[in-house]
């Protein structure tokens, strides 16, 4: 049968009119065990032989969080360990001892990139040993052999020389998408990453380094010179006959919340038009017609407990857009991105009602997802998921996975050595939560700490650079590179007023949301009632109006000066100097401070309105 190698070269874009007659009605409800039954007094007994259960567990936005630490309602939850153990019980019912057989985990992106020390120092490889740990015996790694090993791109000599990827394999119960954060370090590191082979500064855990046990696929990006995917674009799962679609899709803004190096001779494809191309092809080639799509991008939505509740609200455009869009034989949207709740039925423009889910962030959660499908037809006729948190003091939380929990304590000790080194004592708790008007404690000690680096009159900080809050009581150098992960340096550039202007007047232009800067040496004024691209109204230096004509000089980091989050007047800076590490020169300031040390809110932004 054809491969996806063949439709990702062909671009072939199928049209199939699916069948006129309306599926069989079936009612279905939550038993306690939260798994979907069929429930129809009319209801045949060869039908309900027909139906089919499949689970899928859903994970996103994982950020290489294998140790605990973080809380939800003040109490303990997620980890690796710990959510391995909950993914675990998930999938073993005694009553339904197959269940395995029929259960999916999959994951919509991020799961490596902005992460702790105990995953980025080591290149992010435990985050990927924790999932192969998930795997069952179906998944494989991938063959390195070299022709393979430095090429990418799917085309038909792939198909015709049987070079499918062993990952490929449809029985493999586990599958992933990339976030914006996996080409953090380009595409090379991301395929090593995926493929295997030891980093120039390793190895770390594993000698030789294996990769991926698992596929990771997407189907809108694509080679920049060839237009071919990079990644394989789908992946065919079967359970009893019956076979799934997963394809993936990664944000079509990444290259504006990535450094130009991370996605140099990539090319990112409308999200909905990539997955409908693969959807119609799989359709009429394959003749599938459960489609799963795992995406990276997503909204947010109130949280409650329990069973989708049809009709929630998303905050959140673009993903509502693209599921809008997506052909009707789409199923399901496992989502990311956002870091949010999501569980709720989306109609696409021709009413079809699409589930779409997204469990928070960092193991804190995770979906458990349900369908039931007609094996006569492959129509999934009865869908719903649960967004269930990983409490660690209750449940399956209070046995961790000891494979797991081996993986996470062999990581921790690589890197105690560094981590553990203290550089200093806070004073009081610094927070990056912001105020009304966009301020935060910890963005104008990162702020403050890159300015005087480089010595200049001002300092910007992009919020989204900041990652975690700083506790009280000693500082460890683990703690500032949670903090500060990227590895982005400093630039030291000159900028006129009037384009100082212009940069806070991006923070609201072309942006999904507000993405209010961390200043140093600047105060400034905006008012909210006022259009976008003209809410500043005044700038101070030392309470003294700058001067538009004037020229200033600047420090923002390496992501900002590239025009990162669409602060692009910065890409007109002149006499651009390169300086620093920004952990390195945050690390430098602490240490030159009075300790303990502390940093408040200064008032350096006003909000009107």
């Amino acid at each position: 049968s054809p491969s996806f190698a063949e439709a990702s070269v062909e671009h072939r874009s199928h049209e199939w009119d699916r069948d006129d007659e309306a599926d069989d009605t079936i009612e279905v409800r939550l038993d306690a065990g939260r798994k979907l039954e069929w429930r129809s007094p009319d209801f045949q007994r060869e039908e309900k032989d027909a139906l089919l259960h499949v689970q899928l567990l859903g994970i996103n936005d994982f950020h290489g969080q294998l140790s605990e630490g973080r809380r939800v309602a003040n109490r303990p939850v997620g980890g690796a360990a710990v959510l391995a153990a909950y993914l675990h019980a998930a999938q073993h019912d005694p009553n339904d001892p197959d269940l395995p057989e029929r259960t999916f985990i999959v994951h919509a992106g991020d799961h490596v990139g902005a992460t702790p020390p105990e995953s980025a120092l080591l290149q992010d490889e435990p985050s990927i040993g924790f999932l192969n740990l998930l795997a069952n015996r179906h998944c494989r790694y991938e063959d390195r052999r070299e022709d393979r090993r430095h090429r990418r791109g799917w085309d038909d000599e792939d198909a015709r020389e049987d070079r499918r990827d062993r990952r490929l394999h449809p029985k493999c119960n586990l599958v992933g998408t990339p976030g914006n954060h996996e080409f953090d370090e380009g595409k090379d590191e991301l395929f090593r990453l995926l493929d295997g082979g030891n980093h120039a500064t390793g190895p770390f855990l594993e000698t030789p380094y294996r990769g991926a046990r698992y596929p990771t696929v997407s189907s809108n990006v694509v080679d920049e010179r060839t237009g071919k995917p990079v990644l394989p674009p789908f992946v065919i799962k079967q359970v009893k006959g019956v076979r799934i679609a997963f394809i993936g899709a990664v944000l079509k803004e990444t290259p504006t919340i990535v450094t130009p190096s991370g996605v140099a001779g990539l090319k990112f494809l409308d999200e909905a038009e990539s997955i409908n191309r693969y959807v119609r092809w799989l359709r009429k080639a394959e003749g599938i017609r459960t489609f799963v799509v795992l995406i990276h991008q997503g909204g947010r939505q109130t949280t409650y407990e329990g069973p989708t509740q049809p009709g929630g609200l998303i905050n959140g455009q673009e993903v509502v857009d693209i599921v809008s869009r997506l052909d009707n034989d789409v199923d399901v949207v496992v989502s990311g991105h956002a870091h949010a709740f999501t569980n709720t039925l989306l109609k696409n423009q021709n009413g079809v009602d699409i589930l779409i889910t997204q469990a928070f962030s960092s193991s804190t959660a995770y979906g458990d997802i349900d369908l039931l499908i007609n094996t006569h037809t492959r129509d999934v006729v009865a869908k719903s998921a649960s967004i269930v948190t990983t409490f660690a003091d209750a449940g399956p939380g209070l046995t961790p996975k000891t494979e797991v929990a081996e993986l996470v304590t062999q990581a921790q000790a690589k890197v105690a050595p560094l981590v553990n080194r203290v550089i200093g004592e806070a004073a009081v708790d610094l927070s990056r939560t912001e105020s009304p008007s966009g301020e935060s404690s910890l963005g104008n000690l990162i702020a403050d700490a890159q300015r005087a680096a480089l010595g200049t009159d001002f300092a910007f900080m992009n919020p989204g650079g900041i990652r975690a809050d700083l506790s009280t009581g000693p500082v460890t150098y683990g703690e500032l590179f949670t903090i500060q992960p990227f590895g982005n340096s400093l630039v030291r550039m000159e900028l006129t007023g009037q384009q100082i202007y212009d940069v806070l007047n991006q923070q609201w232009a072309n942006q999904p949301f507000p993405r209010i800067l961390k200043t140093s040496g600047l105060t400034y004024t905006w008012d909210n009632n006022r259009p976008v691209g003209d809410r500043i109204i005044e700038v101070h230096r030392q309470g003294t109006p700058i001067d538009r004509h004037a020229t200033y000089s600047v420090t923002v980091n390496s992501f900002m000066a590239a025009g990162g989050d669409n602060f692009t007047v910065l890409l007109q800076g002149r006499n651009q100097v390169g300086g620093p590490l920004d952990l390195d020169a945050l690390i430098a300031y602490i240490q030159s401070l009075p300790q303990p040390f502390s940093a408040t809110l200064e008032g350096r932004i006003v909000r009107l309105n």
